[in-house]
Order: structure tokens, then sequence, then C-alpha cells
């Protein structure tokens, strides 16, 4: 996209496409937010973290959240995503990252702008371009970084997290296995279920959170929603 019409693109994108200004009764795919909000009916001012956040209003699991006056950090590794969470979110510290459970160069599959199925899995592209997208995903070369390593490359100061978000488009298990739930332990965890090849794999994620005490207490759409048992 031109330099020049990039950001007007973004503004358009909010205030005309999304209608930003427009408080909604849920943001999430599939209202998982709704039982997000209520599951924190209590908390007004709580901290959550979303990883593979995409979009501050469309699809969000977390504006509700922040409309009830909660903040956190927003990590995405499409830029365009986070300039939308910069204008959006001004309480929240939105980075462009990518999280794994490894540190290392690797390849990032760009289907464009803000597409919601960008992706750091071939696999997981190679199938969306067949079932959703319809067209060949762009390579491009990205780092990966744990949680932990993110946390200091930022020096971020990370509360008691109250709710963490999961979305990484097949990548997700293993964003969580690169987040450190020994050190870090959410009230709540949503995290879509998918693998690689778009199959939803709830027995993998349960058995691994199980480890950590977490429980499933309910499954919305693709995700899992699981509650820390202390």
């Amino acid at each position: 996209m031109n330099k020049l019409m990039y950001k007007p693109y973004l503004y358009y994108n909010l205030l005309v496409r999304h209608k930003i200004f427009k408080k909604r009764h849920t943001y999430s795919q599939f209202q998982e937010d709704l039982y997000i909000k209520n599951f924190f009916k209590n908390k007004s001012n709580g901290f959550y973290i979303d990883i593979g956040c995409f979009h501050p209003l469309m699809y969000s699991n977390t504006a509700l959240l922040y409309n009830n006056g909660w903040s956190g950090i927003n990590i995405d590794l499409n830029q365009t995503s986070i300039d939308l969470f910069n204008i959006a979110r001004k309480r929240d510290k939105n980075i462009c990252s990518a999280l794994s459970n490894k540190n290392e160069q690797s390849e990032f599959y760009f289907d464009h702008l803000l597409s919601p199925v960008n992706t750091l899995s071939k696999e997981f592209s190679e199938i969306s371009y067949k079932k959703i997208t319809k067209k060949k995903y762009k390579k491009k070369s990205i780092q990966k970084f744990t949680f932990e390593l993110m946390v200091k490359k930022y020096d971020l100061k990370i509360p008691n997290i109250d709710f963490l978000n999961v979305d990484a488009e097949g990548h997700d298990f293993e964003v969580l296995e690169g987040f450190n739930l020994s050190k870090y332990t959410p009230k709540l965890i949503c995290i879509e279920l998918y693998d690689s090849k778009l199959e939803i794999k709830d027995q993998k994620f349960k058995d691994y959170l199980l480890n950590y005490n977490y429980s499933c207490i309910k499954e919305i759409g693709p995700n899992g929603i699981f509650i820390y048992n202390k």
C-alpha cells in the first residue's frame, strides 16, 4: 500500500468499517467474550495478555474488557494489527512480535495487511489457501521469541495476569509451550484448539494445561476456556 494512504486506511478501518465509537454487546467471533466478561463480572480494572490479537474490535476477546476499564498487552506478528491497536487502545502496550516455543529465525506466511489467517505455520497457510483464502501466501522472514524473552527484550513489567488469550492460527500450542506457566499463572486462559492442519486437538491442550493446574470449564467454537486451580 502507498505510504501516504496507509494512515487514512487505518482510520477508515476503525471509524467507518468498524465504527469504533459504537459500543457493542459482543465483539468475539463466537461470543466467547460474553462468557469471559461474566467470569470477571466483579473485576473492573483487570490485566490481560492477548497473543495473536489481530484487531482491537473485530473478533476481539478483550474489547469488552477494555471497555470495562481493563488494560493489558496485545501482541501480534503483523505490524498493521499493532498500528490499529496503537490508535484504538491507548491504555494498552501493543507489541509487534512473533511468539513461539523457540527463539529463532523463522518464516512468516503473510496473506494480506489485515488478514485473520497470517501465520507462522506453513501447513496452516497451505490448508487456509485451499479452504479459505484461495490465494498463495507471501513468505517473510521473522524472529520468533518465547514470551519470557519478549518480556526481557521490551523490559516489560508483568503484574498478575487475570486473562490470557491466545489465537495464533495453527501455532497456538507452540505459543503455549513458550509462555512459562510455571512463572505466569493467568486466572483464565482462552486458547484456540486448532493444530496446523485446522483440526481441533482439545485433548492435547487439556493434557498439557493439566500439568500446570488448569482445567477446561468451557468450549466455545474452536476455543477452550481454562481456569487456574490454585
